[in-house]
């Protein structure tokens, strides 16, 4: 492995690769090569001359843009799976009597420590790394006190990787939700020149959102909410639609059950839409309405959500958002409807997952392409391997074929955090044993049985 990857005047060079870069006048090669200085990129093509860089061999292996996960509450590793069956709300059926609202969020989020937003928030953005996953927005609703925003914001700064702090509300005698948004961003967050940015949460089902959105705005911070109409949020996201209070700045997710005159408004004031495709669907959000943001010209970002129902890997995001829309107009064309919106391809739903990502969090400067002068979020994935030997479409590839066993490799701003299969400086079972121990007093302190068998 190269030594010192990501320092100051340090180059390698990424040589013999298939480059797809997502940047339309950078293009795409069968064959060339990445070469990175520090942090940047510094120039892609066939047979760069590289000087003093070190080499990593890629041939076989596909150069792309790292993955970008615009939504996932990361707090939540620790209950992996528990709610593979589960829905949103409890509508009275015994099957959904154990529900994300009441017992994810109800029970198991009250009892957080600090201790244990920080073990959960550090393992879940190791395993993205794993999956290539090089930038989130970690949803914290986690935030009971400052030293819980604290401790999210140190475990995703230890992580080393692309982070946005999602402060989202919290709850408790201790919680300082949102007027604590001052200190964070003075402390945390006073510098552009890092991994690390900021989102302000404003969700409109809470009391006294608008306070939430002024301090957002007067700090100069995107504004993300989630926009579900499950929870009855369709009247008041359609006053602030009448009132003109969106903007380019807020970042809705989900957008499920919204009027087509608030679906306008947002086109209009350039908000970005960010969608949870698998977990739209398992969970009862209402379905994805990717149809309606790409009719309305909105290219949505993709994102994982809840681990305690789905995986939080971008080939499942990407597969799902695709045939989900395909199946859509496949429908249509099959009743003999002519005109029809043009089918996603493989290449639409990658930029969903990395260009579009990057411009809804306001990073496109710093992120989501292979191209000079941006930083190197770099992901290598194994073309070469038996799940997807032989190689004959490269995008088609990495959506219809791949899973996290192909991440080779893994750069961000330049640092190899994984190489050749594995994660580097990571104690993973040093981390497992503390995820476990965090995992078992949550069940206790929440008054949930552990049982692997829970039907």
């Amino acid at each position: 492995m190269p030594a010192g990857s990501g320092g100051e005047g340090r180059r390698i060079l990424i040589r013999g690769g298939h480059v797809l870069s997502m940047d339309p006048d950078v293009g795409d090669f069968a064959e060339a090569d990445v070469l990175i200085s520090g942090r940047t990129i510094e120039e892609i093509g066939p047979n760069l001359e590289a000087g003093d860089a070190e080499i990593i061999e890629a041939a076989g292996m596909i150069v792309m843009p790292g993955f970008i996960d615009t939504h996932l509450h990361q707090f939540e590793t620790g209950l992996r799976s528990f709610l593979a069956d589960g829905i949103l709300i409890n509508d009275g059926r015994p099957e959904n009597q154990v529900n994300y609202y009441e017992t994810i969020l109800q029970k198991f989020s009250m009892v957080y420590r600090p201790e244990d937003v920080y073990i959960n928030e550090l393992f879940g953005s190791i395993a993205q790394l794993d999956t290539g996953v090089t930038t989130v927005m970690d949803v914290s609703q986690i935030h009971h006190s400052p030293e819980h925003s604290d401790a999210a914001i140190e475990a995703l700064r230890d992580a080393g990787r692309r982070s946005v702090f999602g402060y989202f509300e919290g709850w408790g005698d201790d919680a300082r939700y949102p007027e604590d948004a001052r200190r964070i961003r003075e402390e945390h967050f006073s510098s552009d020149d890092q991994l690390l940015t900021m989102v302000m949460g404003g969700e409109i089902y809470l009391p006294g959102y608008e306070r939430a959105w002024e301090i957002g705005r007067e700090l100069g911070l995107p504004i993300a909410l989630h926009v579900v109409g499950t929870f009855g949020m369709r009247p008041a996201f359609d006053e602030l639609a009448e009132a003109g209070q969106f903007g380019e700045d807020n970042i809705f997710i989900h957008m499920t059950g919204m009027s087509d005159m608030a679906w306008q408004r947002a086109a209009d004031a350039g908000a970005h839409v960010s969608l949870a495709v698998p977990i739209e669907m398992q969970m009862r959000h209402g379905m994805p309405p990717i149809q309606k943001a790409l009719d309305l010209g909105m290219q949505p970002s993709l994102s994982s959500d809840v681990e305690c129902t789905m995986s939080a890997d971008p080939f499942t995001q990407m597969r799902s958002a695709m045939t989900l829309q395909r199946a859509f107009i496949n429908q249509r064309a099959l009743e003999g409807e002519d005109d029809l919106p043009p089918l996603l391809s493989s290449r639409d739903v990658i930029r969903f997952a990395t260009m579009e990502g990057a411009r809804g969090l306001k990073l496109d400067r710093k992120t989501g392409s292979l191209t000079p002068g941006k930083e190197a979020d770099i992901v290598l994935l194994d073309a070469g391997a038996i799940n997807v030997h032989p190689l004959n479409n490269v995008p088609g590839a990495v959506v219809t074929l791949m899973d996290r066993t192909n991440v080779d490799t893994v750069l961000v701003a330049g640092k190899i955090r994984k190489w050749r299969g594995e994660l580097v400086d990571v104690d993973v079972a040093r981390l497992k044993r503390e995820l476990e121990e965090s995992r078992d007093y949550l069940f206790e302190a929440a008054g949930v049985e552990q049982d692997l068998f829970r039907t």
